[in-house]
């Protein structure tokens, strides 16, 4: 009993030494998505402000494909030792029911850090469809089924699940088009090879003011304080309808406890400051920072309603 109880003690001691000396080298933050994105901007800021209070570079690496699956899958397949993270979205709590064949499983396969924050949505068509508004986008889609077509940056990412819970509450038949990455989905409506996307509102709002696309509306349940006089959706025509995009932060099962406590405590002091909520207040998001027991029972209930979404749309993988 002696000896065991002193191993016990050893263990945690040792768990102590290394979250204080951790990081000796450098971080990597894996982001299953394409450059761009909104999980690909805030990882480098999160980034660089860990890097200045932590002393190690925190290298932000992007891993897009399979609807997050791959970037991902590096991460659950990486040592559990606090020197791989994942920037990870809602789009991982979807594909637990819409990709039952993934290769891992997130809540076996990796240990919570903290929620990072959240932002609305921006409905958006290219200048050549001629509808103003979205009650006028509704009756084009109603009286031409399965002509027009929406871009997201795969299967199972917010984008998608926007797109599909508007289509099922809209009644509209409308084609989903998943490309490899936000930044590709992006170029797609830009370009105008697809006529409609949902895409976080910091990213695409300076297009919308371009004029290279046309704002719609949001997907809030408040309008969006960087497009005040744009409509939610549900004022606009779709009562009820809401959808966003959260991102979070995880790293393999099995990280030491103390080095997630570590990371915990630095990301919610960067993401609480004053600085940072204003400054991402002005571009639609709003930390979300919790303890990581918060961020495990988050997670569990996201899993929980994404699955009751995703066999209410009848959304599957392709």
């Amino acid at each position: 009993m002696i000896r065991s109880g002193l191993a016990i003690l050893l263990l945690f001691a040792g768990f102590s030494s290394w979250a204080q000396t951790y990081p000796a080298r450098a971080v990597r933050i894996v982001v299953p998505y394409g450059v761009g994105g909104p999980a690909d901007i805030y990882a480098r800021f999160i980034g660089a402000k860990l890097q200045d209070a932590m002393g190690q570079p925190f290298v932000v690496e992007d891993r897009p494909g399979a609807g997050s699956i791959v970037g991902t899958d590096q991460v659950a397949k990486s040592a559990p030792d606090g020197y791989t993270l994942l920037m990870m979205s809602n789009t991982h709590a979807v594909n637990e029911t819409l990709i039952p064949k993934r290769p891992f499983d997130l809540m076996r396969d990796f240990a919570p850090i903290t929620g990072v924050n959240y932002s609305d949505l921006l409905m958006v068509i290219h200048p050549s469809v001629p509808a103003a508004n979205l009650k006028e986008f509704i009756a084009l889609a109603k009286s031409t089924p399965g002509a027009l077509n929406y871009a997201s940056s795969g299967n199972g990412t917010p984008y998608h699940m926007a797109g599909e819970l508007f289509k099922a509450m809209a009644g509209v038949d409308i084609v989903h088009i998943p490309h490899k990455g936000s930044d590709q989905a992006r170029s797609s409506i830009l370009g105008g090879q697809v006529q409609m996307m949902f895409d976080a509102v910091p990213t695409m709002a300076a297009n919308a003011r371009a004029g290279k696309v046309k704002a719609l509306a949001t997907s809030g349940t408040t309008r969006s304080p960087v497009t005040p006089d744009l409509p939610t959706v549900a004022e606009a025509g779709v009562p009820g309808y809401a959808s966003g995009i959260w991102l979070g932060m995880m790293a393999p099962a099995g990280t030491p406890r103390p080095i997630l406590e570590r990371l915990n405590a630095e990301v919610n002091k960067i993401i609480n400051s004053a600085e940072v909520k204003d400054a991402w207040a002005k571009q639609g998001a709003f930390p979300m920072g919790m303890s990581i027991d918060q961020f495990d029972r988050f997670l569990r209930e996201e899993i929980v309603k994404w699955a009751k979404a995703v066999r209410a749309s009848g959304a599957k993988a392709d």
